[in-house]
């Protein structure tokens, strides 16, 4: 992005509050506060994740999507806003799933962490250049060798593995949810029999 130096990000205090204050881009962020970041884990149909290579301006790893909202923006129009950036597409802001928020005192920063089912051709994406040299589908097993060889944003894959985590959640949540409706049917089945 060409007028990147030139964007504002709202300083937030530890609670998440908006403090009304802003910094710049590149500015160090004062005592006391926070600026917010987004990023998001969007998979395909078939389990494989989108993953993209940085230019080499800005480190050459690989990493998910993601940034910083600019001021004013809330945190899911922040990663809305990213994904337009970096990769080009529209999502629809509804498919986001926000599925842990966390806060770094030492980096100052609290960031949100999205999930988004979706199944996007890389013909149909458009790389900021600045940004982004390329993106693909990769396996699970892709991802971990790429961080095992160093390749890989550290943070992002700690934020990667926190996603396979909650993914393992929701899937055993779904399967107890349907245990207990079977249950429930066969209790109500056996009551009308009674009856």
């Amino acid at each position: 992005m060409t007028n990147r130096k030139r964007e504002e990000r709202d300083l937030y205090d530890a609670d998440r509050q908006r403090t009304g204050r802003t910094i710049k881009v590149g500015d160090p962020i004062p005592d006391g506060y926070y600026v917010r970041v987004v990023m998001v884990f969007i998979q395909n149909s078939s389990g494989h994740y989108l993953i993209q290579k940085r230019a080499k301006s800005r480190n050459g790893m690989y990493a998910t999507t993601g940034g910083h909202p600019k001021a004013g923006q809330s945190s899911l129009q922040g990663i809305v806003s990213e994904i337009k950036e970096e990769l080009g597409i529209n999502v629809n802001p509804v498919e986001l799933k926000l599925f842990y928020s966390g806060r770094s005192d030492e980096e100052q920063v609290l960031f949100d962490d999205y999930y988004l089912k979706a199944n996007i051709p890389l013909s149909k994406m458009k790389f900021q250049k600045e940004e982004v040299e390329f993106a693909t589908w990769f396996m699970r097993s892709e991802i971990k060798g790429l961080f095992k060889r160093g390749k890989m944003l550290p943070n992002h894959y700690e934020e990667y593995l926190r996603l396979q985590n909650w993914l393992k959640e929701q899937r055993i949540a779904k399967k107890l949810i349907k245990k207990e409706r079977k249950q429930s049917a066969k209790a109500r089945k056996k009551a009308e029999k009674l009856v």
